[in-house]
């Protein structure tokens, strides 16, 4: 599929402000699409939608075709009769602005979640329970077992924290029946736990509805959203569990091996994922009939998709199970172009960005381009003051090297400082490297040091990439609003603090909306 000019911002719904806590699909969600559209984008990523787990990751869901409860607004669904008004008000400890405590939304607001779905059941008007029907009649290939697989888990993790065993994810600690998936065991659950399987059942389609509005408001506003697709599922994940055949595990349903990447830019040790692998020769055997679901799914959420870690695709770093760190892995052939030709001829030739970072061979190149599928360009990583000694400017993440307009360029992504975060921390050498780049002249270091304080250097990075020739620019709303690092989203191969990050309410100033119209207008991406 071709690529035309556009531009866009990168910003996920967990990051608006609001008084839930958490970024949610309320007004805030209307009032930055609003925003986008004042300031002329036709573009809004985000990261991936489904329901987050230990260390709050979207990387790292419990379904990757569940969507996140915790971004359902409960206004909205009080105004559509969905909900007590006086069950939904936010807990005296739920935080208004600031980072997104996910302990304390978790606590507060899936209880609360449960009662709105209670509520629905009993007083939704005879359409909507039809239109509830409907949901899960549509959605049964994936929604079941998730429902049932969330319902064990509450139970078995509530038992888990009373008996503190060393692993309570469910291939370790449930009981052998229902990890297999034991039909008996199974039917037995269903009949027990009858209310708990519904509720989460109710929670899915709040979220369906909530998000089909605000991507419809968006696209009825010139916005497409590009969404994101983890090449790995989580390990306490339904999706595992459900479809144990698909991955690479022991007659115990424990991984055989698992997922990373070998040490980078990131982590000298490796990042070590954890995630199960595929058994791509099973996936084949059905003609990858998950990943087509997946991707369907998908494609039901958003208007493109970004695929991350395509590399693993060509080869992926296979790790053994038991060790500590992702040093000791191994490349293993994957699937290769055959997926990508089963996928076209199942789906057609849908819109799909490779997430090309990392150790980017020449076969994981030609099987990106052998795709039809545009790669990535990241600004920051195009100024290594070393590979400017030894090479020149001839790194081909800056703009003047882009080899093909089939690339979609960013300031920086979530896994970035932020831009101006990123200025304010490299060395002497590199920032006079940039900023003479991004002026075009000789300049001094202090001088670029005080292009830095004002923002004049962030702001020419914007305007860099705005002005390339790949088809796609987009920026992340934190360079936008001048964020430092406190801004940042994720520091990968690190547990604690990310994916929390919020905006304010203040940030979606009219002048920047102004400004990245102008740029985008100028080099011909509002087309």
């Amino acid at each position: 599929m071709t690529f035309t000019r556009k531009s866009g911002v990168l910003l996920h719904p967990t990051s608006f402000y609001g008084k839930e806590g958490i970024g949610t699909l309320g007004d805030q969600a209307f009032a930055f699409i609003d925003w986008l559209a004042s300031a002329d984008q036709s573009l809004w990523q985000i990261l991936p939608l489904g329901p987050t787990g230990y260390g709050d990751s979207p990387y790292a869901s419990f379904s990757t075709f569940a969507g996140n409860p915790l971004i359902i607004d409960l206004e909205k669904l009080a105004a559509k009769g969905w909900a007590d008004k006086t069950e939904i008000k936010p807990a005296e400890f739920i935080k208004a602005e600031g980072n997104v405590d996910f302990g304390a939304v978790v606590w507060w607001k899936m209880p609360v979640l449960a009662k709105c779905a209670s509520y629905f059941l009993l007083n939704a008007n005879d359409e909507d329970k039809a239109a509830y029907k409907t949901f899960c009649k549509e959605k049964s290939s994936w929604l079941d077992n998730f429902a049932l697989f969330m319902s064990i888990k509450s139970f078995f993790d509530k038992k888990a924290a009373e008996e503190k065993p060393a692993d309570s994810r469910w291939n370790f600690y449930w009981p052998k029946e229902l990890k297999n998936h034991e039909e008996e065991a199974i039917k037995a659950w269903k009949n027990e736990h009858k209310n708990e399987i519904e509720t989460y059942k109710v929670i899915q389609f709040f979220f369906d509805v909530q998000w089909s509005e605000v991507k419809a408001y968006a696209n009825e506003n010139g916005i497409q959203i590009i969404g994101d697709i983890p090449i790995f599922v989580a390990p306490d994940s339904a999706d595992v569990w459900a479809n144990q055949s698909l991955f690479q595990l022991d007659d115990q349903a424990h991984p055989k091996a698992v997922a990373g990447v070998p040490p980078d830019y990131f982590c000298a040790t490796g990042q070590l994922w954890g995630n199960p692998l595929y058994d791509w020769d099973a996936m084949k055997k059905t003609n990858y009939a998950w990943w087509i679901a997946r991707i369907k799914r998908v494609l039901e959420l958003t208007d493109c998709i970004r695929i991350d870690h395509f590399r693993g695709f060509e080869a992926y770093w296979s790790v053994p199970a038991t060790d500590d760190t992702a040093m000791y892995g191994k490349w293993i052939k994957g699937p290769g172009l055959d997926l990508f030709k089963t996928i076209k001829k199942k789906l057609g030739d849908i819109p799909i960005i490779a997430e090309d970072l990392g150790v980017i061979t020449e076969e994981v190149a030609n099987l990106r381009d052998t795709a039809g599928l545009p790669g990535m360009k990241v600004l920051q990583f195009a100024f290594s003051k070393d590979e400017v000694k030894e090479h020149g400017m001839t790194n081909y993440f800056m703009p003047h090297n882009f080899t093909t307009d089939q690339c979609i360029v960013y300031t920086g992504t979530h896994d970035n400082d932020t831009a101006q975060g990123w200025l304010e921390l490299i060395d002497d050498e590199t920032l006079l490297i940039v900023a003479q780049y991004l002026t075009g002249s000789e300049t001094t270091v202090q001088k670029a040091k005080a292009m830095v304080k004002s923002g004049a250097l962030r702001n020419l990075m914007i305007k860099s990439v705005l002005s390339s020739s790949a088809a796609y620019a987009v920026i992340p709303f934190q360079d936008i609003a001048g964020y430092n690092n406190e801004g940042r989203m994720n520091r990968p191969a690190t547990t604690g603090a990310n994916w929390c990050w919020r905006m304010k309410k203040t940030d979606l100033k009219e002048k920047a909306a102004r400004n990245l119209a102008f740029l985008s207008s100028l080099y011909g991406r509002n087309i």
